[in-house]
């Protein structure tokens, strides 16, 4: 977390939806995709909460070789079963992926 140019996208609640359909469709389609960022200090005055699942989305080998993981989140690997995160988060959770 030390790291500057540490990015964060946030998707809230029901965000996995979107994540799963929405962005193939708007790329399909050549349009950009936006998501809302937050910055570290946002983070940190989360991490802590019972409602917030941060969500570890780094390519395979990033994630393997990196010393840096926040304590606390859940990998998922961004190049399988997109769709079935839906499933195994609530959707009253608050989810925060990272990717750098």
């Amino acid at each position: 977390m030390k790291k500057k140019g540490f990015f964060l996208m946030v998707i809230l609640t029901g965000g996995l939806s979107f994540l799963a359909g929405e962005i193939s469709e708007a790329r399909a389609m050549g349009k950009g995709v936006e998501t809302p960022s937050i910055t570290k200090e946002q983070l940190l005055s989360m991490i802590e909460k019972p409602e917030v699942v941060i969500v570890d989305v780094r390519e395979g080998e990033s994630w393997k070789m990196s010393k840096e993981k926040i304590r606390g989140s859940v990998r998922e690997d961004p190049e399988k079963d997109i769709q079935g995160w839906y499933d195994r988060y609530p959707r009253e959770k608050t989810l925060v992926f990272y990717c750098s």
